[in-house]
């Protein structure tokens, strides 16, 4: 098919986390059931959740989802600056896939690379653009963050420079919805008023027409179509990056399933490497960095960091880490990915002051490993066999570090190409650098086996996936005006 719609569409917000990820992933599949061949694409995106291009780049998690949902492969063109704070302060910048350097807050937001950065996403915009349409574009966080616009590369700069239809997304749930989007709208310029075609008022809970008033003052005091009033829902699974959705996680233990809890970093990076274990119907995943909560555990889980010397330094404060430990060498089943990795060694060295000023800590030496934080960052997707199996699974890589362990241990993986990777002292007991191991039916299997009182089978994560997907576009369909939505984007 060579259907064509003549602009792009952009979701931005009046502020973050009002769904505008989600809506576009939507929007996507949408565009894809109809027909077209969209593509899913944000200038700047912030994020800890990451994920690797088929080429070796990175980029951030929410446009792999959205990918994902238009069936087409990712790309570092759709998310072309990532930034990865390290932390309260600091952020690495990803260009293009690669590492652009580490960067403060201040001289990051003050746009002393913004120009540069601007023009390269407009550069990969054009690449996308070029073999897909339309172009579902995302926006960051507030459109009318007014101390900060002058140097905004994602939001209505961008909407004006691709001439994009437009549209503002508030969440209801959070109340002031009048006054957030009327003054969102006011607070732009005229130049970029007039790139906003339409309005979603997001997370409604309750009956819709009770808020036909309210759409029409809204209509009324903006000049712009309120297109559509979404629903709030829990019936639909999709992968959220936003660290915010970790707060509506559950954080205690569950007497009735196998209980896994995942350690509570302040610096937690690719939380959605627990998702596929989270919708499990024999699991409940909780968030914890309680050590009650943690000795509760059938299964603990040391998650990936974005600065695993001070996460490490902060368990040993808190005592959460000779728990850990502690219960490590009474049986517990521990495991860790990629900075958890790195943690449940003997030793973190970072001599290069990568990560911090701290040239070496120790870890929790459930595992037979030292860790040396290198320059070079690694990102690279793989397929391996998992323990002893013979069934190929897929996984990602991203760390700046390189692994070594003793004589003793056994790698856990290995990989296509012939070589190992992870460490693997028992059943009970392993680390690993792959994101999106627990994505694979015979892990999750392997792992939850000592516990379940039935032999169980792991659905397949990708029919899964598939399936919210389509149940993510019927639901938009019917609570937005798909015709309007068209003839916007025909005009």
């Amino acid at each position: 098919m060579n259907k064509k719609l003549k602009y792009p569409i952009m979701f931005v917000g009046t502020g973050s986390d009002v769904g505008k990820s989600v809506l576009a992933a939507a929007f996507c599949r949408i565009f894809k059931e109809d027909g077209y061949r969209p593509a899913p694409f944000k200038s700047q995106n912030m994020s800890l959740n990451s994920f690797v291009t088929a080429n070796g780049g990175e980029i951030g998690r929410a446009q792999a989802v959205q990918a994902e949902a238009c069936g087409i492969d990712c790309h570092t063109d759709m998310n072309p600056v990532l930034l990865k704070p390290s932390s309260d302060k600091t952020a690495q910048v990803i260009l293009n896939g690669k590492v652009f350097g580490n960067y403060s807050a201040g001289s990051y937001f003050r746009g002393e690379i913004k120009e540069q950065l601007f023009a390269e996403a407009m550069k990969a915009f054009q690449r996308l653009a070029q073999k897909h349409n339309p172009m579902v574009l995302e926006g960051a966080g507030s459109i009318s963050e007014l101390n900060l616009k002058k140097n905004d590369i994602a939001n209505m700069r961008v909407a004006v420079e691709t001439n994009a239809a437009t549209i503002l997304v508030a969440d209801i749930e959070r109340g002031g919805v009048f006054a957030s989007v009327y003054g969102s709208i006011q607070l732009l310029t005229p130049n970029e008023r007039k790139q906003i075609k339409g309005i979603i008022i997001n997370k409604f809970r309750g009956d819709i027409s009770l808020f036909n008033e309210g759409r029409k003052i809204i209509e009324e005091i903006t000049g712009v179509p309120v297109l559509g009033v979404i629903p709030a829902f829990n019936h639909i699974q999709i992968e959220e990056e936003d660290s915010v959705s970790l707060e509506r996680k559950a954080t205690f233990a569950n007497d009735n399933k196998i209980n896994v809890a995942v350690v509570l970093l302040r610096r937690i990076s690719n939380f959605t490497d627990f998702n596929r274990l989270e919708h499990d119907e024999r699991v409940h995943l909780y968030y914890t960095n309680n050590r009650t909560e943690l000795q509760k555990a059938d299964i603990i889980i040391l998650p990936g960091s974005k600065n695993t010397i001070a996460d490490i330094i902060e368990l040993r404060r808190n005592g959460v880490a000779a728990e850990i430990s502690k219960l490590a060498r009474a049986g517990k089943t521990v495991i860790g990915i990629c900075g958890g990795y790195q943690m449940m060694g003997q030793r973190i060295e970072d001599p290069n002051g990568i990560e911090s000023n701290v040239e070496a800590v120790p870890g929790l030496n459930i595992l037979p490993t030292t860790t040396v934080l290198e320059d070079k960052k690694q990102t690279i997707r793989s397929s391996y066999y998992f323990k002893n199996y013979k069934t190929l699974c897929s996984g990602y890589e991203i760390h700046m570090g390189k692994t070594t362990f003793a004589a003793n241990a056994n790698p856990l993986n290995r990989l296509a190409n012939g070589s190992n990777e992870g460490c693997w002292v028992s059943e009970k007991c392993w680390g690993t650098y792959m994101h999106g191991i627990l994505d694979n039916p015979l892990v999750i299997d392997d792992l939850l086996a000592p516990f379940a009182e039935e032999p169980g089978t792991a659905e397949n994560y990708n029919e899964f996936k598939q399936k919210q997907y389509k149940l993510l576009a019927a639901h938009i369909r019917q609570n937005v005006d798909m015709d309007a939505i068209y003839k916007m984007l025909q005009k």
